[in-house]
């Protein structure tokens, strides 16, 4: 029997699409995460965006054409959030939320149909295990989120930020590094990880004698702290930090429920400087936000200048149905696209000279993937890096010149 699991979306929804594809190859299985002709589709969804709702309801649509005969199983971000919008497509087969997705597995590998509910979970679901992987190895640590931005909804499809125990994080990253040479600290927002009265800095420490790399998939700038970074580098941790912006514009920012102002924002930044001086600090922007200003817009640019960020990820804002954010006066979609365009012209810019910074130096590459002939892998301040190195290995390469969307490596 055939599998296909596909997942739209974030990391965390990748961790649980692999834990799922677990799940189904223990039951005998042959499973892809790729679409493909298959007897069963699983279809764990996306609903950070009103497109990634639209993407996630086409693909039911898109697998259902390799077998119309199939079963399908749709669980996820964008069914928690409107479920009788896929019970109504004849070709599903089943219905589930965010909640409870392995036991929503085993109900439907089972034969039971329908709507299997979409109550949310109150405290962390410790039962996902993904297979192992040659290379980056995810590993879950929290999930939800109370900062309920006012374009966000993930808090209310995600539910309250509930976390993980250290002591599990510690046994599956082990178990990882058995396999993988670098892991990945993943969830809604991590951020928010507590255990009882132990929080990032603690969780950090605890994995200090885990043999491999270690980074961290994403950060919100109030976490920051002296404390934290150095008990990140003390571990083994990246000199990589996705730090969260949204908007550079202070006005903007007490529109969006974010709990920071620009100036605060980069005193983190220069503090994350201040204690991994080779840093990349990433981060996402959102453009068009309602009523946002040419003014605020530029102030943002300013922002994401003085921060120096090797990349940023924009986008242009999206309404979403639910949030306060949709009741403030919108932004011309054109607008929108223009003034994101902007933004990823000046994020181009500073790729380019964070990219520049880094040549002729020394650096630790974990090769994972293969093109044109060459590996693809990345340093520890996340440069991609084309080398000759073999997929799987990790040395150190001197980085020679600019190539593609990154550069070009040798052999030491």
């Amino acid at each position: 029997m055939k599998a296909v699991v596909f997942s739209l979306g974030c990391k965390v929804n990748s961790y649980e699409g692999q834990a799922i594809i677990n799940v189904l190859e223990q039951r005998g299985y042959a499973v892809s995460d790729k679409p493909g002709y298959a007897d069963i589709y699983i279809l764990n969804t996306c609903s950070v965006t009103a497109e990634a709702d639209k993407k996630s309801r086409q693909a039911v649509e898109r697998l259902k054409k390799f077998n119309r005969g199939a079963r399908i199983l749709v669980l996820g971000c964008s069914s928690q959030n409107n479920a009788d919008k896929y019970l109504s497509n004849e070709a599903v087969t089943a219905v589930s939320g965010v909640g409870g997705k392995i036991q929503a597995v085993t109900r439907f590998l089972d034969g039971l149909e329908g709507d299997y509910g979409n109550e949310l979970p109150l405290s962390y679901e410790d039962n996902l295990f993904p297979a192992a992987t040659k290379t980056r190895g995810y590993i879950k640590v929290q999930d939800g989120c109370n900062n309920f931005c006012s374009y966000c909804r993930i808090p209310y499809l995600r539910g309250r930020s509930r976390s993980r125990k250290i002591e599990s994080i510690v046994r599956e990253a082990f178990a990882v590094a058995e396999h993988s040479k670098e892991i990945i600290l993943t969830g809604i927002n991590v951020s928010d990880y507590r255990d009882g009265d132990k929080g990032l800095t603690e969780l950090a420490l605890a994995l200090k004698d885990v043999p491999c790399r270690k980074r961290l998939s994403s950060l919100e700038c109030e976490v920051v702290d002296e404390k934290l970074l150095n008990a990140l580098k003390e571990s083994g941790f990246c000199d990589h930090f996705h730090l969260s912006l949204q908007s550079g514009c202070t006005e903007v920012l007490k529109k969006m429920n974010r709990h920071y102002t620009a100036e605060e924002y980069l005193d983190k930044v220069r503090l994350i400087y201040s204690v991994f001086p080779s840093a990349a600090i990433t981060t996402d922007m959102i453009a068009g936000f309602p009523t946002e200003t040419e003014q605020d817009h530029l102030i943002g640019i300013e922002t994401a200048k003085a921060a120096k960020f090797a990349a940023i990820h924009v986008f242009p804002y999206s309404e979403r149905e639910g949030t306060n954010a949709v009741k403030l006066p919108q932004i011309p979609k054109s607008e929108r696209t223009r003034r994101a365009s902007q933004i990823a012209q000046v994020g181009a810019i500073l790729k380019q000279n964070f990219i520049t910074k880094n040549l002729g130096r020394e650096a630790v590459v974990y090769a994972e993937t293969q093109k044109d002939g060459l590996s693809v892998g990345f340093t520890s301040n996340y440069i991609k890096v084309y080398s000759p190195l073999k997929v799987g290995e990790m040395c150190k390469v001197k980085l020679v010149e600019p190539y593609l969307d990154g550069i070009k490596g040798e052999l030491l």
